[in-house]
């Protein structure tokens, strides 16, 4: 997808009003308000699902609105390997994806940083008969696989390591299939686990029985079901998600559709005002999407700031006032990609905030707990860590100072937006991270902050 990824220039074009730059890739960024109006990028989670399915579909499919960015880039690759043909048409935002024929006999597929490409392509992998060789970047080879691997082992699939040596559960691995069905369990510290197999067992020779004891995460099932659901698959399951029957011998169809605005990438941008004061529009977004991170409008609300809806997908955020938001006790396990945003924004409310059960946040790109404790501590902040949680003591403010981006994208957008809200500059060391998902993140950020404001330059 041309355009995308000039990110030197859209990265130099935002140092002109709010940005200092010691490096190429740290920035410096000062305090600000925030005002105005944008539109966020289109869904990851739904933009690979939509790849994946449409490369499984046979025929011809086309996905509207996709987001491009390194996460969707290293999809593109892997379905590319499955042998689709994938072209991007400038002038209606689409992507056109022919399905393959018929799949090579050996593949081999770098997922480079999403373990959301890794995990629900490994599912698919196990449906035909090619050897499909999984690998990643640093960060994705040293992310947990073995629940899933023992699943797609227990449905007939063979996995395989590299070496003699190797590590057992981790990237690099070799799935073979086909999937024949019939019944596992699986703990699903990801829900993305769950998804994989759902995704992927309709097309099993026979019936699938998958038992879920633990699933955390749940609103992105409900989002993977919304695409079953779409192409007609036949399935059971219980009230609580803790079992599954799916049909064998199902196929996935071509199909149109259109990629609503990501909350996950929103988020940042919702906490935004209530940090720094001031009043964001969001455009694009669907408030009856399955997306869970919505539920991050729902706490920035219990936290004081008000929340209205407008017509044609547009939501607004108003601030009660910088330092006067009121601390809580929130709930993070169906939503653990909002915790790093969220733990800057407790730094701005008064008294203590609980950001608990969510232990899945310490196996993403970094231990998203650690490192926020790191960073905020760093900038002033009191902040305890707990096995599965975060608990801020917050004051209304944070210093300032310099923190550390960890190669994780959503570490360094949340302490991007905690700037705005600090008494100091703050210098975040290593941005580039933010490719993954959101390219055009600082681009955005840009045109919200309040430029009348002397401290910002």
């Amino acid at each position: 997808m041309p355009g995308a990824f000039l990110y030197t220039g859209d990265f130099i074009s935002t140092l002109t009003i709010f940005l200092r730059y010691s490096r190429l890739m740290d920035i410096q960024l000062h305090p600000s308000g925030v005002s105005g109006s944008i539109r966020v990028p289109a869904s990851k989670s739904q933009t690979i699902r939509a790849l994946l399915l449409a490369t499984f579909a046979g025929g011809v499919s086309v996905i509207y609105n996709p987001l491009d960015s390194q996460d969707t880039r290293s999809c593109i690759d892997a379905c590319k390997a499955f042998g689709a043909d994938i072209q991007l048409d400038d002038q209606t935002s689409s992507l056109t994806v022919m399905a393959p024929l018929s799949f090579p006999s050996s593949l081999a597929i770098d997922c480079g940083n999403s373990g959301t490409t890794l995990y629900l392509a490994m599912g698919l992998a196990a449906t035909c008969t090619s050897a499909v060789t999984f690998t990643g970047d640093a960060q994705l080879r040293a992310r947990p696989v073995g629940p899933l691997l023992q699943s797609l082992i227990d449905l007939g699939a063979t996995v395989t390591y590299p070496g003699d040596n190797p590590r057992v559960g981790y990237p690099p691995f070799t799935i073979q299939g086909p999937l024949t069905g019939g019944s596992t369990e699986i703990i699903c510290h990801t829900s993305q686990y769950l998804s994989s197999l759902l995704l992927a067992c309709p097309l099993a020779t026979a019936e699938t029985r998958i038992s879920v004891p633990l699933l955390n995460e749940r609103p992105y099932v409900h989002l993977t079901r919304s695409w079953l659901d779409q192409q007609g698959i036949r399935y059971t399951t219980d009230l609580e998600m803790s079992r599954f029957t799916l049909q064998g011998n199902q196929q996935y169809h071509p199909f149109s559709a259109t990629i609503a605005g990501d909350y996950s990438s929103a988020s940042f941008f919702i906490c935004a005002p209530a940090i720094a004061g001031g009043t964001i529009t969001i455009e694009g977004l669907d408030p009856e999407d399955p997306q869970g991170d919505r539920e991050i409008l729902q706490i920035v609300k219990q936290m004081g700031c008000t929340v209205s809806w407008k017509a044609d997908h547009a939501v607004t955020i108003t601030s009660p006032g910088k330092g006067k938001l009121t601390g809580g006790s929130f709930d993070l396990n169906a939503i653990p990609d909002a915790l790093p945003v969220l733990a800057a924004t407790a730094c701005f409310a008064q008294g203590t905030t609980v950001l608990g059960n969510v232990p899945q946040a310490r196996i993403k790109e970094t231990d998203r707990i650690a490192v926020m404790r790191a960073n905020l501590s760093a900038c002033g902040a009191q902040v305890e860590e707990r096995e599965d949680a975060l608990i801020i003591h917050g004051n209304g403010t944070l210093q300032g100072g310099i923190c550390h981006g960890y190669d994780d994208h959503r570490v360094i957008m949340a302490m991007a937006i905690a700037s705005l809200g600090c008494e100091h500059p703050l210098h975040i060391t290593g941005i580039d991270a933010v490719g993954v998902t959101f390219p055009s993140f600082f681009t955005l950020l840009n045109t919200i902050v309040d430029t009348e404001k002397e401290s910002v330059l």
